[in-house]
């Protein structure tokens, strides 16, 4: 079966940026949910029948003029040493115009580049550049490595290239959000909203000035304070992300306003009529859900995500392990709560999710619709989820 790789992958694979990935229609792609995956066979398809040139994230500094390499034709080369088809033999093949950079070829016959360099304390480098597959890729990487052991031996700090918001947002999604964060669709949600503003903006562009009309233009749309706050966190930890990637400088610093949420605090309790009223009007699957949150006010995401396996009925246990702060708690079981629960046991695989959607065999991913249903057939207003 042929393997597939992420956008970011497939990316590094190129030596190009996800975004132009993302435009380039010629390279073959699947689907998969919100996910795009790329066969490894399209990809070294493509990189056959096509050049792949580099794109240049710096300029050689030790030469005046840019550097611009062409193939010679194959009797402009130099050819020296013998015939062994050793690892690192002695077989080398180099460009006249090419200086220090040569390829060897290994003992099964691929051909690998090296570059050779001396570097500023005067000994001399030698390396295989392993993803290097023209001249001109081998000859940037020697550049890269002559200015990366130039800046190590001077202590030399390099900012990076400008980049648009709207190209860091990819990366923050990409290579943070989707690796720490359970709630990164989230993230992308609010990224939505800002990227609509601030797409065209570089991140050194960004002002204060330019949020508060952001934060102006959103609650003209009829956002609510509370979102915009959301979404103002997120700005925050991008900019502050791109500063610690070295998109921004280290004395970089601004300041974001947020508006107040006092008023927003809810204390909606539900009383004893209610809920009876409540668990009385509500359907056949949502009345078990309902009994755990009121007995262990337990979140919505803990309750759904529940297994067997971290139900305890004879210690009256419930263990929660994926929690909102990444910490394992442990819950006490009452009486009610178990009652229902040894109802559900008798009734399920005794395996799996504790909660199964009757419909789809699998575990309910929302229960929006029949939350909603039930507090309107019970005629109680005013109330989340999250206030059980």
């Amino acid at each position: 079966m042929d393997k597939l790789v992420t956008v970011k992958q497939a990316a590094e694979y190129l030596q190009i940026h996800p975004q132009t990935l993302y435009k380039m229609k010629e390279i073959p792609r699947k689907k998969i949910g919100r996910s795009i995956r790329f066969k490894e066979s399209e990809l070294e398809k493509y990189v056959e029948q096509n050049t792949v040139t580099p794109l240049p994230f710096y300029q050689p500094f030790l030469n005046s003029q840019p550097f611009n390499l062409k193939i010679p034709p194959e009797n402009d080369m130099n050819y020296s040493g013998g015939t062994s088809e050793m690892p690192k033999g002695k077989s080398k093949t180099r460009l006249k115009n090419a200086k220090g950079v040569y390829t060897r070829k290994t003992k099964s016959g691929i051909k690998r580049f090296y570059i050779s360099f001396y570097d500023p304390s005067g000994k001399r480098v030698r390396e295989c550049v392993r993803n290097a597959r023209t001249w001109e890729e081998a000859a940037l990487a020697r550049n890269q490595e002559i200015q990366r052991a130039f800046d190590v031996e001077y202590g030399v700090t390099r900012r990076k290239a400008k980049i648009r918001f709207e190209d860091f947002a990819f990366m923050y999604l990409e290579d943070y959000a989707k690796t720490n964060k359970r709630s990164w669709e989230t993230d992308w949600h609010y990224l939505k909203s800002l990227k609509k503003f601030f797409s065209e903006f570089y991140l050194s562009e960004i002002t204060g000035q330019y949020i508060e009309k952001y934060k102006k233009s959103r609650l003209k749309e009829g956002v609510k304070q509370s979102t915009v706050n959301r979404c103002l966190a997120i700005l925050r930890k991008t900019l502050n992300l791109a500063k610690e990637w070295g998109y921004l400088p280290d004395d970089w610093k601004i300041k974001i306003n947020f508006y107040s949420e006092k008023d927003n605090a809810r204390d909606r309790v539900l009383s004893k009529d209610e809920e009876i009223r409540l668990i009385n009007a509500s359907c056949e699957h949502l009345k078990p859900i309902l009994t755990v949150a009121l007995n262990t006010g337990m979140r919505l995401g803990e309750i759904l995500n529940l297994q067997w396996t971290q139900v305890d009925l004879n210690k009256k246990k419930i263990r929660v392990e994926k929690t909102k702060s990444g910490k394992m708690r442990i819950v006490p079981i009452n009486s009610p709560l178990l009652s229902e629960l040894l109802k559900l046991r008798r009734e399920s695989t005794r395996h799996g999710y504790v909660f199964i959607n009757p419909r789809t065999g699998k575990p309910f991913t929302t229960i929006k619709t029949a939350f909603k249903a039930a507090c309107r057939r019970a005629r109680v207003s005013n109330l989340r989820f999250h206030d059980l």
